[in-house]
C-alpha cells in the first residue's frame, strides 16, 4: 500500500522516536510505501528539500513559521499552508498512486489539499485527530465564539471531518466530544486510536553525568514536567502548584522544554528566587530521554480553561520509563480518570494546590512509585503500542 502523510510536525528522519515515526515506520516494516510531507519553517533557513530512506520518502516544505511564532504569522501559514504544500507535492511526489492519506490535526486548514488528493487518487482518508480547533482557541481566549474567525475555521473543521473515511481520536472522551458536538458525523467512522509509541524495554545511559551538566540534586525525589511550555499547558498554575509544595525538602521540580511561557517561567524563578525546581531549555532527543530516566514523577499540566478533552503525548515518555504520573487537568480530559482507573497516577484539578501538594508527599514513597510505575509501563504496552494504532488503520482499510 502507498502512503501519503501529512503534518505540521517536523520530521527529518522516520528513525527518531515520536508518534508519528513510530507509526510510519510501523508501515514501512510492513512492507508499505511511505511519503511524509512536513513544515520547513523559515526559521530554520533551509529550502523545500526532498529526502529518501529505503522505501519512505521525506518531503520537507519550506513555509512561513507555524510552531512558536507571533499569533499574527501562525494564522498567515495556517491559511496558506496547503498552497505550499500541493505545490510541492505535485512537484515531487506521484500524488496519483496513493491508496491512504492519512493526516493529523492541527490544522484544519487541508480541506481544499485533501479533497483534490483524493479526487486525483481515489485513496481512502484517515485523520488523526490530536486538537480540536477552533473551540480550544476560544477556550483560551484566542478567538471569539462566533465571530468571522471562528466561523471560518469552524466550517473548515466540518469539512474535514466530512470528508474524512476514518477519525481516530486520543481517547473516550476526545471520541464523545466529537459525536456531541458534531451530530452529522457517521458513528461507524470514528474510532479510539490514541497516541502512541513504539515501546523500547531497553534503557541506554549517556557518558555525560546529566546530574553534573544540569545541577540536578541527586537526593531528592525528581518531578519532571517535559514539552512544550505555553498558555495550553497552564504553566502559570504549574508556578503556583511548585510555590505550594515549596515546604516538601524531598521533592525538587524539573521543567523541560520550551514555548511561549519559557521567558516568563524563567523570569518567575529568578524573581522569586525559587530553589526547589529548575528550568532547562528545550533539549536533544536523546538527552531528553536520560532526563526522564532519572526522574521519578511525570508531571501533566492542562489550562483549566479547557472545555474539549486533551490528551498530551508526553505521557507516553513517563510510561516508557516507568514513572507514576500526575495529572492536573481541567474538568473534562479522562487522562486523569485513565491514570487513576489502571493504577499509574493522581488526578486534581488544575488549580487544586491543596490535591496537588498530597499527591506529591505520596509520591515520596519510593515503594509506591515503583508499583505505580510498573502499572503503567504495563498499560503502555497494552493500550498505547504502535502496534494497536497500526492494526487499528489497516483493519479499517
Amino acid at each position: 500500500m502507498k502512503i501519503l502523510f501529512l503534518t505540521l510536525a517536523r520530521i527529518d528522519s522516520i528513525e527518531v522516536q515520536g508518534i508519528y515515526p513510530d507509526l510510519l515506520r510501523k508501515f514501512r516494516d510492513n512492507g508499505h510505501e511511505v511519503s511524509i510531507v512536513s513544515p520547513a519553517e523559515r526559521k530554520y533557513g533551509n529550502k523545500t528539500k526532498f529526502i529518501q530512506e529505503g522505501s519512505v520518502r521525506i518531503l520537507n516544505v519550506w513555509t512561513t513559521n507555524i510552531q512558536k511564532t507571533n499569533l499574527f504569522e501562525k494564522g498567515i501559514t495556517t491559511l496558506f499552508l496547503e498552497f505550499y504544500y500541493y505545490k510541492a507535492i505535485k512537484k515531487y511526489i506521484n500524488y496519483k498512486d496513493i491508496d491512504l492519506i492519512l493526516y493529523s490535526t492541527p490544522p484544519i486548514t487541508f480541506t481544499n489539499l485533501i479533497k483534490q488528493l483524493k479526487k486525483a487518487s481515489n485513496a481512502k482518508t484517515y485523520l488523526l485527530l490530536k486538537d480540536i480547533f477552533p473551540q480550544n482557541a476560544v477556550d483560551l481566549n484566542l478567538l471569539k465564539y462566533g465571530g468571522i474567525v471562528y466561523n471560518y475555521f469552524r466550517k473548515q473543521e466540518k469539512v474535514l471531518y466530512k470528508i474524512s473515511d476514518f477519525i481516530g481520536c486520543m481517547s473516550p472522551a476526545n471520541l464523545n466530544y466529537l459525536i456531541e458536538n458534531n451530530p452529522e458525523i457517521e458513528k461507524k467512522k470514528l474510532e479510539v486510536n490514541p497516541n502512541s509509541i513504539e515501546v523500547n524495554k531497553n534503557s541506554f545511559g549517556l557518558e555525560t553525568d546529566l546530574y553534573i551538566k544540569y545541577n540536578i540534586p541527586r537526593n531528592k525525589v525528581i518531578f519532571i514536567f517535559g514539552g512544550n511550555l505555553g498558555i495550553p499547558q497552564g504553566i502559570d498554575f504549574l508556578k503556583i502548584n511548585i510555590t505550594y509544595c515549596k515546604s516538601i525538602k524531598e521533592a525538587f521540580f524539573l521543567i523541560v522544554g520550551d514555548g511561549t511561557e519559557y521567558n516568563n517561567f524563567s523570569q518567575w524563578i529568578q524573581a522569586e528566587g525559587i530553589i526547589n525546581a529548575l528550568l532547562i531549555k528545550e533539549l536533544p532527543k536523546f538527552e531528553y530521554e536520560e532526563i526522564i530516566r532519572l526522574s521519578h514523577v511525570g508531571l501533566i499540566f492542562l489550562n483549566p480553561l479547557f472545555t474539549i478533552p486533551n490528551f498530551p503525548s508526553r505521557i507516553l515518555s513517563y510510561l516508557q520509563n516507568c514513572l507514576p504520573v500526575i495529572c492536573a487537568t481541567d474538568l473534562v480530559t479522562d487522562i486523569g480518570e485513565i491514570a487513576v482507573n489502571n493504577k499509574f497516577g493522581f488526578k486534581c484539578l488544575t488549580n487544586d494546590s491543596e490535591a496537588f501538594f498530597e499527591y506529591i508527599i505520596k509520591l515520596l514513597d519510593k515503594n509506591l512509585r515503583i508499583t505505580m510505575g510498573k502499572n503503567g509501563f504495563d498499560f503502555l504496552c497494552n493500550e498505547y503500542s504502535v502496534e494497536n494504532s497500526y492494526n487499528k488503520i489497516i483493519d479499517k482499510l
